[in-house]
């Protein structure tokens, strides 16, 4: 079985924000992934550069792909600058239910 960005979006959205707790998918933080065999790519941003979680979630990531991929990079990019635009529906539903007004 080849895997595709499919599987890699639905594994990653057990990668949680710790700060609003929602998956990253759903924040609109994923920017793109490249899958070279079982190796996997993430363009990911964060909701801002000076955040402290990128080792956590790396580790999650890491946690989240451990049985698909055998290698997983995050590049961590930060143009164009994350905004709350990126926020999928299901995200928007998420952040009400918490209180934030999206």
């Amino acid at each position: 079985m080849s895997l595709t960005v499919e599987d890699v979006s639905e594994a990653m959205k057990d990668v949680v924000d710790p700060e609003l707790g929602i998956n990253v998918v759903d924040l609109g933080l994923i920017y793109d992934l490249h899958i070279e065999g079982d190796n996997v790519t993430i363009d990911m941003t964060l909701t801002s550069a000076a955040c402290p979680l990128t080792d956590l979630i790396q580790d999650q990531t890491n946690q989240a792909l451990e049985d698909m991929a055998s290698e997983v990079t995050i590049n961590w990019v930060w143009m164009p600058p994350w905004g709350p635009d990126k926020i999928t529906p299901d995200g928007r539903e998420q952040l009400r239910a918490l209180g934030f007004n999206v």
